[in-house]
């Protein structure tokens, strides 16, 4: 695994203290947001999801993640029904919430880093 891959990941760690942050709830459907799924099964399944995502070089940093429903990951991810400029708009606004000082520039991979 490269240094850049390692990056990207979350961790163990990171993964866990996103977990108690967002109180083992998706963020979205705290929300209320987009509540239209008809599967339980996918509202159960919790997953980190990456504000910046991986393929555009987005960290694997608590700053740059929340825990998502695999309904509201795919939606985010998968951008199904135009759906993903306002969500990551929400996101945003979340992020900021809790990190007075979050940056999306400090969320991306540098070769540096």
């Amino acid at each position: 695994m490269t240094k850049r891959t390692r990056k990207l990941q979350f961790d163990k760690k990171t993964r866990e203290k996103i977990y108690y942050r967002d109180r083992g709830q998706c963020i979205f459907c705290n929300m209320g947001y987009h509540m239209k799924c008809k599967s339980g099964l996918l509202l159960e399944i919790k997953d980190i999801m990456h504000f910046i995502p991986k393929s555009s070089g987005g960290l694997g940093v608590e700053q740059n993640g929340a825990l998502g429903c695999r309904y509201h990951h795919e939606l985010l991810d998968n951008g199904k029904e135009g759906l993903r400029k306002e969500m990551l708009k929400l996101f945003e606004k979340y992020l900021c919430s809790i990190y007075p000082d979050w940056s999306k520039d400090d969320l991306v991979y540098k070769k540096w880093f």
